[in-house]
């Protein structure tokens, strides 16, 4: 008898302390929340996709599947996508549409492409945009050359590719201007896209938001800015006064650039964090990350971390998925635009981590999305379901460290109440919907180098419009490098078209181009060049580092020529180090021998005057690596060399140099890279 005594006693307090564990949410039966204006990721802020252009239809079409497909993969609900501007914006630059005042062209580049896949695969996928730069014509950014500039870009994605934009932001992490934002608004209300909504101002930091003072005093203002956006809650979340403040305004909050920069299964779990917590911390109905497909050289900054997707060898077709793209999933599977947040029950968990359920207000169809980041023991959570909610069977989907996006066994609520419990480390998404699936393709194509030796004489592309005007590989850091017909009208070659620093995100240097592989070691790198009066043109190798995404001075060497036959070899060793100056030969020389601090800046270690060089000519330039012996070349004579071991392997480059406050617009044909 004292066994069974003190055996129910154990049970007694084991039940006890089991119900203690258990978090309780009741839900109120009005079910209060704001619209759910969608989660979804960036396209641009940088030439994020360059080399998505080059993929096989098939791959390219597996990856647009995996990020926009419904009930697939990520299945997002937005995109933001970047007005190109000619500008670095961080992995380099998109070609605007205008380079000068009177350029219309609707056909270069690739995002136009993007878009239109995207949108064919779910047509319910909000489109939004925003400038990171600006070609130099439109003056300063705060212009109504720009208002028009947007409106042009406009009318183009509607009149030429077919599609509507639903949002458009002022800036992007440049400030705000409540005259600019009065004008924007006003013009597009005249010119057919009153209907598009108008957000501001896009910016980071302490002081993001310290526009809604003046929107609070300004009705004009306020009626300007449809919706109010800034960055990074994650990292800075509202304070209190401000939420007041927009929810006095009347008006959506959205988070239009948020960072996940993390590896592995640390991401995927992060990026559920953060979509909870910006409604949770902050009242944001929409979450942008940063960004989505890096089809980008692994050389470039961000090439890795954040995507959803890898994709460096257009040649191959290879891609890899990364586990961020789940995070996606767990919240664009199980929710859909137009859906409300249920604020009774989006809370943070007792033991750690957050919860989120969203409805459908005509079907009472919910989703709920649990992450337990930070959490140390299971938790086990009840929910108390008032009527307006779905009594099906939900659906459940798990992942963690060793598995991502697996099905569970359904769950069924019991009396209007859901009970179930969470493990730490894992992100579970519960549904009343079905459908869902972890979509995946079993024919992704093995990696492979870049193709070595490299050639491209330019006369394969027929047609430059249907490649967007830009070479196959070829990914610019800043400028514009297209296909353009030669100057003698023999066939095609490319042309470095942006003849001014543009209105750049990011600080600027020359304006350049890569392709190749960074392995590359012992090799020569050549093309044809063709010089307008006042150009340079330069052919780069060892290219080994192409800046932070912040400034993209390069770390390399450079052979350039200009129209009178002066050549220079270049070492260039980053961004310059203003505290570090560079002083005068004697002191250069002592910099150039230490190796041991990346100081910065360009130094010249080989100079020569070739005779006979005159504007409107084709020459030829070739830049030669045999280990720490560098050679120059102008029409296959030796005319500069140079002994230097700072970088000893490297991709190749074009360059059309910066002079002075102009950059030159040379014409480039028959690239070539080999093996010495």
């Amino acid at each position: 008898m004292r066994r069974l005594i003190a055996t129910l006693a154990l049970l007694c307090c084991a039940s006890a302390v089991s119900l203690a564990q258990v978090q309780e949410i009741r839900v109120g039966s009005d079910l209060a929340g704001k619209r759910f204006d969608g989660i979804g990721a960036v396209n641009g802020g940088g030439a994020t996709s360059v080399l998505l252009k080059d993929y096989p239809r098939q791959q390219y079409s597996q990856m647009m599947d995996l990020v926009f497909k419904p009930m697939f993969g990520a299945s997002v609900s937005a995109i933001l996508v970047e007005v190109p501007g000619d500008g670095n914006s961080t992995q380099g630059s998109m070609p605007s549409h205008s380079h000068w005042r009177g350029d219309s062209n609707f056909e270069r580049g690739y995002l136009w492409d993007i878009l239109k896949e995207a949108k064919k695969r779910n047509p319910a996928l909000s489109l939004d945009a925003t400038a990171w730069s600006a070609p130099a014509w439109v003056g300063s950014f705060w212009t109504d050359d720009m208002v028009d500039y947007y409106i042009a870009w406009m009318q183009g994605l509607r009149e030429v590719h077919g599609l509507e934009l639903d949002a458009l932001g002022c800036h992007n992490e440049k400030g705000w201007n409540a005259d600019f934002a009065k004008h924007l608004r006003k013009a597009m209300n005249e010119r057919g896209f009153a209907d598009v909504q108008l957000h501001g101002f896009g910016n980071w930091g302490r002081t993001k938001l310290e526009f809604l003072d003046a929107m609070q005093k300004d009705p004009e203002l306020a009626d300007a800015i449809d919706v109010i956006c800034a960055h990074t809650f994650s990292e800075i979340p509202l304070k209190p006064e401000q939420r007041a403040a927009i929810d006095a305004l009347g008006k959506p909050l959205w988070n239009s650039e948020e960072h996940i920069y993390r590896k592995g299964f640390d991401c995927l779990i992060t990026i559920v964090k953060c979509f909870n917590d910006n409604y949770i911390d902050s009242g944001a109905t929409r979450i942008v990350n940063w960004y989505d497909i890096g089809a980008v050289y692994p050389l470039e900054p961000y090439s890795q971390d954040p995507p959803m997707i890898l994709a460096h060898e257009p040649w191959s077709g290879h891609y890899a998925v990364r586990e961020a793209l789940w995070g996606y999933a767990h919240y664009g599977q199980f929710t859909r635009l137009g859906w409300e947040y249920v604020d009774d029950a989006c809370v943070h968990l007792d033991g750690g981590g957050s919860l989120c359920m969203l409805r459908d207000p005509a079907t009472g169809d919910y989703s709920i999305i649990v992450e337990t980041k930070g959490a140390t023991a299971p938790q086990t959570v009840r929910v108390r379901l008032p009527k307006g909610l779905s009594t099906e069977k939900l659906c459940v989907w798990r992942s963690n460290e060793q598995a991502q996006f697996i099905r569970q066994a359904d769950l069924a609520p019991r009396s209007r109440t859901l009970t179930f419990t969470v493990d730490p480390g894992s992100v579970y998404s519960f549904s009343t919907t079905r459908g869902q699936q972890k979509g995946s393709f079993d024919d992704i194509p093995a990696s492979r180098a870049f193709p070595f030796p490299y050639a491209d004489d330019f006369e394969q592309y027929a047609h430059p419009e249907q490649y967007g005007y830009l070479p196959h590989y070829l990914a610019d850091l800043i400028g514009c490098f297209e296909l353009a017909e030669r100057p003698d009208h023999r066939g095609t070659c490319i042309r470095q078209t942006v003849s001014e620093h543009t209105l750049s995100w990011a600080p600027e240097w020359h304006h350049y181009t890569i392709l190749g592989d960074v392995d590359w070691t012992d090799y020569e790198v050549a093309a044809d060049v063709y010089l307008n009066p006042g150009d340079e043109a330069g052919v780069m190798g060892r290219l080994c580092d192409v800046g932070t995404g912040y400034g993209i001075w390069a770390k390399g060497y450079y052979l350039k020529m200009d129209e009178q036959g002066n050549v220079t070899l270049i070492l260039s060793r980053g961004k310059p180090n203003p505290r570090e100056p560079i002083g005068d030969a004697e002191q250069q020389a002592l910099i150039l021998a230490r190796k041991d601090v990346e100081i910065g800046g360009e130094y010249t270690i080989g100079q020569a005057r070739v005779e006979g060089i005159t504007p409107c000519q084709w020459h030829n330039l070739k830049l030669r690596f045999e280990g720490a012996r560098i050679t120059g070349y102008v029409d296959g004579r030796e005319v500069v060399s140079a002994t230097s071991d700072h970088y000893g392997h490297g991709m190749a480059g074009l360059l059309a140099p910066l002079r002075e406050q102009c950059v030159s617009t040379p014409y480039f044909d028959n690239l070539t890279v080999k093996p010495l």
